[in-house]
């Protein structure tokens, strides 16, 4: 298989490495990860007037840009290699593609116009304390029409949406359903989390009215496409920290002099250096493919997406000890930025499962 982007692609690319190089350095990701939010509304709403990221797989018809995921890949990338500060993965992955997947007509035409413009924040909480990722793991029931109780946690910028999709178990089985961020009954709390980049938070639901979205008892085929097409845009921006770190290694290297040469003129960081590169080449081309395979609607897309996954766990998360290693002492210090990356490495790799569990979801979807 030969996979290229178009020069327009590579171009919109090349603009969005530029604006986030400039709004975020690392000095700008320190200071937002020491906040509770974790980001800021001002610069959210400067990347969505500016660039209407937010939009970018949403259809013109609901309000967005109307590209693919192999568009929304790129944005992920270049976010990953930024370390971006912001709720892009919670609103606009999670959220606005389970309301595409799930939601009937009329409440696509309401719900995705103001996440597309980036003036509604909105996250999916599926995820509950027992940390199963899939849909057996979802405890949550819905009784009435409609009221939630239970608990959701590890919710992506849960304690700062605006809306928040909600998936829970009715008579008829799994459903989706939506609430305002401040319904009554509803508690948030920010998590103490590894990775300070990226806020999570714990959702408790005490008879809380919710919105039906989409058919009653029908939610578990969106739900699964939903997380097919989450965890191929999780590999994407991997590949882009993961990417990252490889070239600050590299540069690293060559500034680094010992016994009077640079330590990249040795030959042990010499084979180092090309296994990074090898592995972190192999996770780019999975992502790519998996997403150009959701943009395809392949039917292979779902063991595509766990061999993205998989691939781009394990390669960010060898990269960045690989880094720390090549840096030496100062690697893992405060002051130095590698560990910025690695924390977001290591919260990635068990993100959405594992590296063993989209082994097992692959094998399974291609019967081996």
């Amino acid at each position: 298989m030969q996979f290229s982007f178009t020069s327009e692609q590579e171009e919109f690319r090349a603009i969005l490495r530029r604006y986030l190089e400039d709004k975020s350095p690392p000095a700008v990701v320190r200071r937002l990860m020491e906040t509770e939010a974790g980001w800021e509304r001002d610069g959210w709403r400067d990347l969505n007037q500016t660039l209407g990221l937010s939009g970018v797989h949403i259809p013109e018809a609901y309000g967005g840009q109307g590209f693919g995921f192999v568009e929304l890949g790129i944005v992920l990338e270049e976010m990953g290699r930024a370390l971006l500060c912001a709720p892009y993965f919670a609103s606009t992955v999670l959220a606005a593609t389970a309301i595409m997947n799930a939601g009937t007509e009329a409440q696509k035409r309401d719900l995705l116009p103001g996440i597309a413009s980036g003036d509604t924040v909105a996250t999916l909480a599926f995820t509950e304390p027992n940390g199963r990722w899939d849909a057996d793991g979802v405890e949550m029931r819905a009784s009435g029409r409609y009221r939630l109780d239970g608990v959701k946690s590890f919710v992506l910028d849960g304690h700062t949406a605006d809306l928040i999709v909600v998936v829970a178990n009715t008579d008829k089985g799994l459903a989706f359903f939506t609430l305002p961020g401040d319904a009554p009954g509803l508690s948030r709390r920010p998590l103490k989390v590894m990775d300070p980049t990226r806020k999570q938070a714990r959702l408790e639901f005490r008879s809380v009215a919710a919105e039906l979205l989409g058919e009653d008892g029908g939610g578990a085929a969106p739900f699964a496409r939903t997380m097919t097409q989450a965890a191929l845009c999780l590999a994407n921006e991997m590949v882009g920290g993961a990417e990252k770190l490889r070239q600050s290694a590299l540069d690293y290297a060559n500034l680094r002099v010992q016994f009077g040469r640079a330590i990249a003129s040795f030959q042990s960081m010499k084979h180092k250096q090309a296994d990074m590169l090898v592995e972190v080449e192999l996770a780019k081309s999975a992502a790519y493919a998996a997403a150009s395979a959701a943009a395809e609607d392949d039917a292979d897309l779902p063991a595509l997406a766990s061999l993205a996954k998989a691939c781009a766990s394990d390669a960010y998360m060898q990269t960045a000890i690989h880094t720390i290693q090549i840096h030496g002492g100062i690697g893992f210090t405060w002051d130095n930025d590698t560990h910025l990356w690695f924390k977001r490495a290591k919260s990635s790799e068990v993100l959405l499962g594992d590296a063993t569990w989209h082994r097992e979801q692959m094998m399974r979807a291609w019967n081996v």
